[in-house]
């Protein structure tokens, strides 16, 4: 089995975006996860398709926890453009976080909030602003621009999993 390396799952995960308006799907995220979760049945949420992958309910605590490295990450940008973004280890997040024990009504509303701050934070950047970057430690250069569609596809990867589980 190929791991895919960092540059190939950015790539991946742009590619999602297309020729699709971040900014929207970004705004439209909230609610799309919201549909899906409440037409799931409760012990769909908890199965996972293999034993190395997430359930649900998972994804949905993981998009809640990216969202919050999302928001200060941004922050950090814009207060000291250039500055180091650390990277983190999501599936030992998820481990010790505990994803699969969290609510998942509480990730659904701690993800719509955080996204509904962070959206009205861009909406308030001048243009420049947008150019403003850090160097991630995996990724390299990065502007808020590059992170905006880089969220934006990571909900399309995630949703398209979701999918998956649910039409098994």
């Amino acid at each position: 089995m190929m791991t895919e390396s960092f540059d190939m799952y950015k790539s991946r995960i742009i590619g999602y975006v297309g020729a699709q308006e971040p900014m929207e799907l970004l705004e439209r995220m909230p609610d799309i996860l919201e549909a899906l979760v409440r037409e799931t049945l409760p012990d769909q949420l908890h199965f996972k398709p293999a034993p190395d992958k997430w359930s649900i309910n998972e994804i949905v605590a993981h998009l809640a926890d990216d969202e919050l490295v999302g928001a200060y990450r941004i922050r950090m940008i814009l207060s000291a453009p250039g500055t180091d973004i650390q990277a983190f280890d999501q599936a030992e997040w998820a481990v010790r976080g505990k994803y699969g024990q969290i609510p998942v009504e509480d990730s659904l509303v701690l993800f719509a909030q955080l996204r509904h701050t962070n959206l009205q934070l861009l909406g308030l950047l001048e243009p420049h602003q947008w150019d403003y970057f850090g160097i991630h430690a995996e990724r390299g250069k990065e502007s808020i621009r590059d992170i905006a569609l880089y969220y934006a596809g990571h909900d399309i990867n995630h949703l398209q999993q979701i999918r998956a589980i649910l039409n098994r």
